[in-house]
């Protein structure tokens, strides 16, 4: 078992890559605790949603996995580890994502600072905003995962009828929108969890905020690096367009937000997060 776990990880470098940089933004964030609680909660979360799709249809639509790596990587009842894992960063990257657009911002030197309050951080904005963003990242990594054979990802699934979209059955999209919702809510729910104390594992690591956000666009990278490689410059080239204005509205409506907070936000954000590092003034 320990080898196989090795390999898991030898295989899909870029996977637990990405975890890992979710694990350097999510601790800083909430505390080992929350995020020790939310990776296993959406591992299971994750897990049974693919489960139940490959034995019920329900809810990404009927598909199936080829187990030919079953030897080489693990995998539980019938199901890749590190695609169950892949939700719980691309959860939080999407939600962090979600903070970044609807909350408050504000500069320490050259640090940027979301003023994410409770309040923010806990709303149906941020679970609308967050599940939809996860949404999209899939119909950005979907097509190009059905076309594993062609890269290093190998193929792993299929679906019992092409899809619409590049192969991928709207279905599909649905059931992520639904999952994430999920995912997004269960975050928050274990967020809401007070500590009697600050808990150990939260500091003011610098560019903190921007983590997420990173992570997320890393993702969006990495996946359209990997569309090119393969040659089918058509997915790339839609995916590009999705969110080529997405991404610029987000750069512009922070840069004119920046530090046009109210002074009783600031005060808000100070409440709720005492290791802020606007407590070093």
């Amino acid at each position: 078992m320990f080898d196989i776990a090795i390999d898991t990880i030898v295989m899909r470098p870029y996977v637990f890559t990405f975890f890992a940089v979710f694990l350097l933004a999510c601790l800083p964030h909430v505390g080992w605790r929350k995020t020790l609680a939310f990776t296993v909660a959406g591992y299971l979360i994750a897990f049974t949603s693919e489960k139940l799709s490959i034995t019920t249809g329900f809810p990404y639509g009927w598909y199936y996995y080829i187990d030919t790596t079953n030897h080489r990587e693990l995998w539980v009842w019938g199901v890749p580890f590190f695609d169950s894992l892949s939700y719980v960063f691309l959860t939080y990257c999407s939600y962090t994502t979600a903070l970044l657009i609807l909350s408050p911002l504000a500069t320490k030197g050259i640090d940027l600072i979301t003023l994410e309050t409770r309040t923010i951080r806990h709303s149906w904005a941020a679970l609308v905003l967050g599940a939809f963003l996860q949404t999209f990242l899939d119909i950005i990594i979907d097509p190009v995962a059905l076309q594993g054979n062609r890269w290093f990802l190998g193929q792993i699934y299929g679906y019992y009828e092409a899809g619409l979209h590049f192969g991928v059955p709207i279905s599909n999209y649905l059931g992520w929108l639904l999952t994430s919702f999920v995912l997004v809510a269960a975050f928050q729910q274990i967020d809401r969890r007070r500590e009697e104390k600050t808990p150990y594992g939260l500091f003011a690591m610098p560019f903190r905020s921007l983590l997420g956000p990173v992570l997320y666009l890393s993702v969006l990278i990495f996946n359209w690096a990997v569309t090119l490689w393969i040659g089918e410059y058509l997915i790339a080239l839609t995916g590009i367009l999705i969110f080529t204005l997405p991404i610029v509205m987000v750069i512009i409506l922070a840069i004119l937000r920046v530090n046009r907070y109210r002074e009783e936000e600031l005060r808000e954000h100070l409440k709720d997060y005492p290791w802020s590092p606007f407590n070093k003034h």
